[in-house]
């Protein structure tokens, strides 16, 4: 993917550009450590300096974060979502949690009338990824994998604005949800997402928002768990 000279904009908003399109396009997804500069340098066919600048305005903007001597890791997908990441980090977690449960719910309610028959075969896919993550015991295979679910019902509810902000949001709920299930999950834990699926798939949009409502998704640190 050379760059070899500028056209209307200068050479570093091109790398910029090209930096951006590997985040929000999911080849470096968000927790990943990016090539290191002279990788950079060499995949991009520009000067170290151009590079530096584009990897600096990036972090600036709240996409990256760079760790001196640990190298430079994805923290969001969006320009609104590293805001995000910076304007929530200290919110009270209660709160966040409100916040999610708004838009889940109304999501998912949405999802009942909406769905597509692809959009039920990537429910329940996930839901069964879920499912064996959580059989598996580790953690963070377990966050991912719920945050997978929860993302596709509200992408069931086709609609790209509820969408856009759920997933800015995503960050700053893996954050808290990291911090309180830690590196254990426990049963009190799990929630089952089976009813959920169930009605989306029967097209009740007053059970699937009910459902939705229903969901703990308070994190409780203190407690030593979260609720999924």
């Amino acid at each position: 993917m050379p760059l070899s000279s500028p056209r209307r904009a200068p050479l570093a908003g091109q790398v910029i550009d090209q930096l951006r399109n590997q985040i929000t396009s999911g080849e470096w997804p968000v927790g990943s450590r990016i090539p290191t500069e002279p990788e950079l340098v060499e995949q991009l066919g520009v000067a170290r300096n151009t590079v530096r600048e584009a990897v600096r305005a990036l972090a600036h903007n709240g996409l990256l974060d760079i760790r001196q001597g640990a190298g430079t890791f994805v923290v969001a997908t969006s320009e609104l979502a590293g805001v995000m990441n910076r304007r929530f980090a200290q919110a009270d977690p209660q709160e966040v949690a409100e916040l999610r449960s708004a838009l889940e719910t109304k999501a998912a309610a949405l999802a009942a009338h909406r769905r597509t028959e692809a959009d039920l075969d990537r429910l329940e896919t996930l839901l069964e990824r879920r499912e064996r993550a959580w059989r598996s015991g580790e953690a963070d295979r377990f966050i991912d994998a719920d945050a997978a679910f929860h993302a596709a019902v509200v992408t069931a509810a086709h609609n790209e604005v509820l969408a856009a902000v759920y997933a800015d949001l995503g960050t700053v709920v893996r954050g808290f949800l990291r911090e309180g299930i830690g590196t254990e999950l426990r049963p009190e834990g799990l929630t089952d997402h089976a009813r959920l699926v169930a009605a989306i798939r029967a097209g009740d949009a007053g059970a699937a928002g009910l459902e939705a409502a229903s969901h703990p998704f308070v994190c409780h640190p203190a407690a030593g768990g979260a609720d999924a």
